[in-house]
């Protein structure tokens, strides 16, 4: 597997970003080793609460929740997938696929950190991912919670705005990260924060992951990714831990993406369901510190 690593010096200077790099190496399944990047903010010894990022975007995304959960108390992990922000990014499309990124993020926060008592929340790519450590390792988790994301099967129709993004990705010559990602906001963001979006991938040879992920999404049965996908759903209509649901109300590629949960996860019931008003697709950039506020108060509310 051949990787490419982002150059230090792209991710100077970044607005609102003042938190130190940590790193952990993996096995990347072909012999080799991954090095995968994350945040470690607040109390060493305190619970942690893990934030995983989706697609293109990396843990910049979650700047300005952290010092909110810091300030109460909390210990706030926040990884970069393989393929995005600071960890390696593996060449070819090929390299990529569901399974590998779930072992992938597995080994850095099970194997590595032996990150336990988690508060989890993930959206987008982070809660597919997310969701599928839950289920592989359920006693680690205190509680869940997600946004904007989803466990698909590829059983019964995707969106028409994910189907659009799906083809967009696969065939677009040009793949404007930064931009993408203010599209997906209701917010303008400024052009500092899209250059930081854009900050992990100097040219075009470091965004397969980025590029591929989209098509990874399961949206037919035959999905290689639907049989582990249906036993994570066995695992989570199980999971009768705290579970919150924080969707925004202005993403129309997940919208409606609460109702599988609420149907089927024992977890959900009784909790205080939030919708973030006025968030796109990135809640955590529209709506950081209130998503970051409905965290602290669900953890409060669930010791």
């Amino acid at each position: 597997m051949q990787i490419l690593r982002t150059p230090d010096e792209a991710f100077e200077g970044l607005p609102d970003f003042p938190f130190a790099p940590h790193y952990v190496e993996i096995d990347d399944g072909e012999g080799g080793a991954l090095r995968v990047h994350y945040l470690d903010e607040g109390p060493a010894d305190a619970a942690p609460v893990l934030l995983l990022h989706g697609e293109p975007s990396w843990c910049f995304l979650y700047r300005h929740m952290i010092p909110t959960l810091v300030a109460a108390g909390h210990r706030v992990v926040v990884p970069d997938l393989v393929g995005f922000g600071r960890s390696d990014k593996p060449t070819e499309r090929s390299d990529h696929s569901y399974a590998r990124h779930v072992e992938w993020m597995r080994q850095a926060l099970f194997d590595r950190l032996d990150l336990r008592d988690i508060t989890f929340f993930g959206q987008d790519w982070g809660g597919l991912i997310g969701l599928r450590l839950v289920a592989a390792d359920p006693d680690r988790f205190t509680r869940v919670a997600i946004g904007n994301t989803g466990l698909p099967t590829g059983h019964g129709p995707a969106s028409e705005a994910f189907l659009a993004w799906q083809r967009f990705s696969q065939e677009t010559d040009n793949f404007p990260v930064g931009a993408l990602i203010n599209g997906g906001c209701t917010t303008d963001l400024s052009a500092e924060v899209i250059a930081a979006y854009d900050a992990p991938f100097p040219d075009d040879t470091y965004k397969a992951g980025a590029r591929i992920m989209p098509a990874l999404v399961p949206s037919t049965p035959d999905d290689p990714a639907t049989p582990d996908q249906e036993a994570a759903w066995r695992v989570l209509e199980r999971f009768d831990r705290p579970f919150l649901l924080c969707f925004s109300d202005s993403d129309p590629i997940t919208k409606g993406g609460d109702a599988p949960f609420r149907a089927k996860v024992p977890g959900t019931e009784g909790q205080p369901h939030t919708t973030i008003e006025g968030g796109g697709h990135f809640l955590q950039e529209d709506r950081g510190p209130e998503l970051a506020t409905v965290l602290v108060d669900f953890i409060a509310s669930t010791p």
